[in-house]
Order: C-alpha cells, then structure tokens, then sequence
C-alpha cells in the first residue's frame, strides 16, 4: 500500500492510539513531523470541566521527544467553529441528532489539514483503527466485450480506487467515522494501526515503554475532550422546560429542560418512574417529548428512513444499489439492508427493524469489509 521512505504528517492527540501509530511508522524508518491540532473550545469553555488540552499536549511532547520527532502545533480554533461546532449547535436546536466527528474528520483531519501543510507529504497518518486498500477492478460489461462506450468517464471501463476498510477490531473500527472522506483524500490518508486490535495496540505501547501506555481512552464527541455534553449544550442553547408526553394516552408524565438534551431512542437520564421510557418523538415548536414505555416499545423501532448528502467513497456509485449492510451508530452492530435511489435521497429498508433511528444521525453503508460510504438520515 505505500512504501519505506516516505514523507509523513503524523496527527497525535495524546492518547495511545496515535503515539503508537507514530513508533510504528518511525520504526519503519519514515521522515516524520509529528502535528498538535489546538481547538478553540479548550480554552473558551475549560471552566466547565477539565481542560484537557495542557494534559494531552504534555503527553504528545513526551511521546514525539522519546521517538525523536519534531512536533508543530497547528491552531485551527476558527475552523473548528465554522464547520463543526456551529454545525452541532445548530443540528441540536432543530431538534436532530449531530455527528460532529464526522466532519471533524472530512472538513479539519482530512480537510483544512490538509491546506496547513505542504505538498511535500506524501501521507498523512493518524491513529484510527481503519485501513486503506488500492484496488483494481474491471466492471462485468467492460471484462464482457459489451460495452461499446467511447467516453474516458464511461463508469464500465477500467477503475483504480482507493478502499476504506473495517479494522479487525469490530468494537473499535472507525470507518464510521471515515465515511465522508473522498477518494482524494483517502488517497493520502494512512492508518498504521488499522490492522491491530485494541490489546495489540496496548502492547505495543509497553514495548514502546510509552508514558501514555495506561491512560484511558477518550470517550465522547472529539471537539469537547472531558467537557460534559449536556453542559456544552446548555451554554450555547440554555435552558428551556417542556412536557414529557406518554404517546400512546397522551398524559403529561414530567417535566424536560429543553428537546435539545434528547435524543430519540433514548432510555437513561429522562428521571422518571414507572419505566422504562424511550424517547420516540420530539416536537421542537412546542418543545414536548413524546415517550414510550417498555423494553420493546414498538415506536422506537424503525424499518425504513431516508438518507440525504451521500457521500459515495467509491466513484462508481451504481454499482452498489445492491443488498448491503448499514449502522446507524458507531459499533460493531451492523444492519442487513437494500436501499433505492429515489431523486436526490436514498430509500433505506431494513431487513429486520432497528431500535434508535433518529433524523440527524448518520447512516452508513458496508459490502462486506468495506465501507461504501455514508449520508444524513431524514
């Protein structure tokens, strides 16, 4: 897939995954920088937990000082905010569920990055647990003497491209993630420890002697580090009570503050008894959530939902309105599935239904052990 030698931009956060990443290309005796992206909410809204950055920066010095790396440390604070962080500001108001990670990845990682520095490298590398294949491959019409298409953009002709595919670890893979990026810039994307397992990973890091070989994974949504959610949230869009509906008597069950806190097919943090309830509905005019009691709740379930702004990874989309499979989360939970192009949406029927669909979140679609890319569920 790529060769010794090359020229590499290592993104490293601080945490394992990247700082083995690192020794692995270092050992394969790459010409590494290694680069720090600072945000902008570390220090606007530190005071609503702990600041993480000064922890991960300490960490990611050590790690590039012991590897003997150069380390640079690029601000994209105003990037951050423009293109994922209003995003779920916004996305949260409506009453949807946002994936900021998503486009952390496609828009910063992959993206304004990519504009930071200069063409000179050849690759660059972060600590995702996904890989990246180069295939080949020759359309049925094409192989058959059947096509008679003079066109160089026929989609049956002869086409290189570049494959994102599910890590070995299932619970860890982050092609979900990933599925917005494009073919160009999965061209120049290299993930070293896609291959591996999480325990291969922490191995790793004890043979690597690395100062963050115990520290804990970080959980949550990329931009906010040890910032709570809900607090994020309630510093942007407030406070605002509302109604807790019993859908199916339509009797008033408690008191919410504010839909923007919820997301449907929740189950935890609503605080009442008789339980247990799952939100099924929201209505953002009236600011009322509409519950559903029981462990199988019929309402939560859903068989059939639209996608818009897909993002195909492979160039030829056609071929793949096939019987696929689909997560609606990140996890190693995957869906059977077909789906319709229907104008500009795709039509998605579940072979069996699914618990949690909710309008926001993303949808993402696998052959196998590749991911195909992804869209907006609706």
């Amino acid at each position: 897939m790529y060769v010794v030698g090359m020229k590499i931009a290592m993104l490293i956060s601080g945490g394992v995954d990247s700082s083995v990443a690192l020794r692995l290309l270092k050992d394969e005796g790459h010409e590494l920088t290694a680069f720090y992206l600072k945000i902008w909410l570390e220090d606007e809204l530190s005071y609503l937990g702990d600041c993480p950055w000064e922890e991960d920066l300490s960490y990611v010095r050590t790690v590039c000082e012991q590897a003997d790396v150069p380390l640079e440390i690029i601000n994209l604070q105003k990037e951050y905010w423009d293109e994922v962080v209003s995003y779920t500001i916004a996305e949260c108001k409506a009453g949807r569920t946002p994936n900021p990670d998503i486009f952390c990845n496609q828009l910063i990682k992959f993206g304004h990055f990519y504009s930071k520095i200069d063409d000179s490298f050849d690759k660059v590398a972060t600590g995702h647990y996904a890989q990246v294949s180069l295939s080949s491959s020759l359309s049925g019409l094409r192989a058959e003497g059947k096509c008679e298409c003079e066109s160089q953009d026929c989609i049956h002709r002869d086409s290189a491209e570049y494959m994102l595919k599910i890590a070995p670890d299932k619970i860890k893979d982050q092609t979900y993630f990933l599925s917005h990026l494009s073919q160009e810039q999965l061209s120049r994307a290299l993930f070293p420890i896609g291959k591996y397992t999480k325990a291969e990973v922490r191995e790793l890091a004890e043979k690597y002697k690395l100062p963050n070989k115990d520290r804990k994974d970080s959980q949550g949504i990329c931009f906010l580090g040890k910032i709570p959610y809900r607090e994020f949230i309630k510093e942007h869009l407030g406070e605002k009570p509302g109604s807790f509906i019993d859908q199916s008597t339509m009797d008033k069950l408690g008191e919410h503050k504010g839909h923007w806190f919820y997301t449907i097919g929740q189950r935890t943090g609503l605080g009442l008894s008789g339980g247990p309830w799952f939100v099924v509905e929201k209505d953002v005019e009236k600011n009322e959530i509409y519950l559903a009691n029981g462990y199988d709740p019929e309402e939560v379930y859903g068989s059939e939902f639209d996608v818009v702004s897909m993002n195909w990874i492979s160039p030829v989309k056609t071929r793949l309105i096939a019987s696929l499979q689909v997560k609606i989360r990140h996890g190693a939970l995957m869906h059977d599935c077909a789906i319709e192009e229907r104008g500009d949406r795709f039509h998605v029927i579940l072979k069996e239904p699914v618990h949690g669909v909710a309008s926001g979140q993303f949808a993402v679609f696998y052959s196998g052990e590749v991911c195909l890319g992804g869209g907006m569920i609706t």
